[in-house]
């Protein structure tokens, strides 16, 4: 078998360079401004009507390559310190464009809206990606994976501007060249832009229409020419912030009032690398997690939300196969989160960038001394350095180590290489990639099996999309500052998804999909198995879609694990068989949402699971969330019942000015959490939070007492250089 695979490989790898090409890109040139150009989504300044316009637009859906529904103009306007993009789209029918959102981050991709991605460096593996709804609600992200997924949760200073009118409506973006890392020896960028129309379901591209191909790919992308010299000036800047707490434990507790700074700093090293140092850490306006119930005996993941941590993430991205189902050998949340304490971060510093064709990054912090659960933990040191390569068009090799334990527990490091081979021209212009990588970790506590390894090749188009994932995780392969949820495993992952387009006058898509997992111990039997199927997946023209799975699964316990209270599942072998129902309606509506129940055998009993999600936009200023999960074991073993529910409202001001509110409970828990925050952007370069948590514990009498009250004011402001 691995054999053949590696045959596989290399015929590949020697087939697509033979393929490959010196294709065409179309480009667009930039213009030139000299006076400041006013970020309103008007574009009534002089230089918008002298700069070079692109409108060659085609659909990539529904129908590929197909024409427009309505024109769209793009125009670019640079100086030597920042890049400004103006958009317009038009309408013939204004009052019909899908527009609900207004906050930062948000998911508008079911709205009407634009999408920018850029690659400064020319690399065509890496890039950043501006969006804007109609609304100005401002989304960026990361390329991750190659262009194959975004990296939604990094965050830039840019400004963006709407205005709507009889002709549809305008997007303004100015991009400061400080917000970004480039190669300042370049006079051409890549450059691609996306619109979405969602009424008609449509998508147009100017480069890359292709289903294949992600827009992602700035391999794909064209090119953005007669760029200037870009100046970033000193490359310095600096972020204090301020924050007053008011905090209260328990109902007899007293209310206790502090009042704490922080500072971000960073200076370029260059317009391509950033050092940036961190002292007295605040993450005061994080979000709070939302809630997850678990039916495994393995630990739940959950994503980073820290900026610090968030910037320049997609370097210290490694080995192609690998997440939070097998192993992320580096996983940020280790650092300054412990069990149920926030650690505090006394100081840290990062460096990350690209030299050539090399990117790299390092990160180092100091946490204070704490107590969780009653133990005491000294102060520690914790750190990681990625190196990654670009080699052929597409591809990458690499390297990542990490010392440092959040405990503190002595002779901590982990080493890893990788190397992913991709290209987007397979076969003439199809995707495919292969990568392996391998791990070695060491500690005091560890001892015999330390390593892991793993590949995958992966064949993800429109069309087919076909996978195969393994990896071997060792018995004692534990990353102080990794995830790692099943250790002394075989993993073995088979993934096919077969998506055709009927003509059909309701469906626009079917997708029949076939998710093969097995997973064995080293040395012993089998321990887990599932068989996900999927007869009907069908993505209708109206943007709704229905589906029905069918999925055997099987689990060999080797020990007892308690899944509720007081509910034990014993050692055994256990086969099940479960169903899945699902609907979603689509977001283009002002009521929206999705319902599943998962139902059939479970552990020798029966298991539903039902989730409904809910979405109303009443207006653009008002929105509501609503989200509810409810579990019913009936197993020889004890019964259970858990809900969960949460429920979210967002009072949208402008882009720059939202008021949240999330509220959760949970019958395991018991307790109910409330979270509202007021977040105002008062200036590209500065913003204000003020937050509130509240969570009380309905103990068994039904009586609500009050575990702890928080309220946080905090104040930021970026000096730039």
């Amino acid at each position: 078998m691995f054999r053949n695979l590696f045959f596989i490989f290399f015929f590949a790898l020697f087939s697509s360079i033979l393929q490959a090409q010196v294709e065409a890109r179309p480009s667009l040139a930039a213009g030139r401004f000299e006076r400041e150009i006013r970020i309103d989504g008007l574009l009534d300044e002089e230089e918008w009507k002298n700069a070079p316009v692109l409108d060659s637009f085609l659909t990539t859906v529904p129908e590929e390559k197909g024409t427009p529904s309505a024109r769209t103009l793009v125009r670019v306007l640079v100086d030597e310190r920042a890049v400004v993009i103006g958009i317009q789209c038009f309408d013939p029918e204004p009052d019909k464009i899908v527009r609900f959102s207004k906050l930062r981050d948000t998911d508008i991709s079911e709205e009407d809206h634009v999408k920018v991605v850029i690659d400064p460096f020319l690399d065509g593996q890496s890039g950043y990606i501006l969006a804007v709804n109609a609304n100005a609600a401002r989304y960026d992200a990361l390329v991750s994976n190659r262009g194959e997924s975004e990296n939604e949760d990094w965050d830039a200073i840019w400004e963006a501007r709407t205005s709507i009118n009889e002709e549809g409506w305008v997007a303004e973006i100015r991009l400061p060249i400080q917000s970004i890392y480039f190669d300042k020896s370049l006079n051409e960028w890549g450059f691609n832009v996306e619109r979405r129309i969602q009424r008609n379901q449509e998508t147009i591209r100017w480069a890359n229409v292709q289903r294949d191909q992600f827009f992602g790919q700035t391999s794909r992308a064209g090119l953005l020419t007669n760029l200037p010299v870009f100046n970033y000036g000193i490359g310095a800047n600096i972020r204090p912030s301020l924050v007053g707490a008011m905090n209260k434990v328990g109902e007899d507790g007293a209310a206790v009032v502090d009042m704490a700074t922080s500072l971000d700093a960073s200076q370029r090293l260059g317009a391509n690398v950033l050092a940036t140092l961190t002292v007295n850490t605040d993450f005061a306006e994080t979000e709070v997690d939302t809630r997850q119930t678990n039916l495994t005996r393995f630990p739940l993941f959950f994503p980073e939300k820290r900026t610090f941590f968030l910037e320049g993430s997609d370097i210290f991205e490694f080995g192609f196969g690998t997440g939070n189902r097998t192993v992320l050998p580096f996983f940020s949340r280790r650092i300054g989160l412990f069990g149920s304490s926030q650690v505090p971060i006394m100081f840290g510093g990062k460096i990350n960038g690209r030299i050539g064709n090399t990117a790299f990054g390092g990160l180092g912090i100091r946490t204070n001394s704490f107590e969780d659960d009653g133990t005491s933990y000294d102060a520690t040191t914790m750190g990681v350095m990625r190196v990654r390569q670009n080699v052929f068009k597409e591809s990458t090799v690499g390297m990542i180590t990490s010392f440092g334990d959040p405990s503190g527990r002595e002779g901590s490091f982990m080493s890893g290489l990788d190397f992913t081979y991709q290209t987007t021209r397979f076969n003439g212009n199809k995707n495919f990639i292969a990568g392996a990588w391998a791990l070695y970790t060491d500690r005091e506590d560890l001892s015999d099996d330390r390593s892991a390894f793993g590949f995958k090749v992966d064949y993800p188009n429109d069309k087919w999309d076909l996978s195969l994932t393994y990896a071997r995780i060792g018995e004692f392969f534990d990353p102080s500052l990794g995830f790692v949820p099943r250790k002394g495993i075989h993993s073995l992952r088979i993934g096919s998804i077969y998506a055709p387009r009927p003509e059909w006058p309701l469906v626009r898509q079917m997708f029949y999909q076939f998710f093969l997992t097995y997973i064995k111990g080293i040395g012993e039997e089998w321990q887990s198995y599932s068989v996900f199927t999927a007869p009907i997946n069908w993505q209708m023209e109206s943007g709704d879609r229905i589906e029905m799975n069918v999925r055997p699964a099987g689990e060999n316990i080797l020990v007892p694990f308690e899944i509720a209270d007081n509910v034990i599942i014993p050692e055994g072998k256990y086969n099940f068989m479960r169903y899945r129902m699902e609907i979603e309606f689509a977001p283009k509506r002002r009521l929206s949402g999705q319902a599943t129940w998962w139902f059939g055998s479970f552990y020798d009993g029966t298991l539903d699971e039902l989730e409904l999600e809910l979405n109303w936009n009443p207006t653009s200023l008002l929105g509501f969330e609503f989200n509810g999960l409810r579990n019913i074991g009936r197993l020889p073993f004890g019964d259970f019942d858990q809900t969960l529910i949460g429920t979210r409202i967002r009072f949208n001001v402008t882009s720059d000015l939202q008021l949240n509110s999330y509220v959760q409970y949970d019958t395991d828990s018991r307790i109910l959490g409330i979270n509202a925050r007021i977040h105002w952007i008062f200036s590209p370069l500065g913003d204000v939070f003020l937050v509130f948590n509240h969570n009380t514990f309905n103990d068994i009498t039904d009586r609500w007492t009050l575990q702890n009250e928080q309220i946080l004011l905090k104040v930021r402001y970026n000096f730039r250089l």
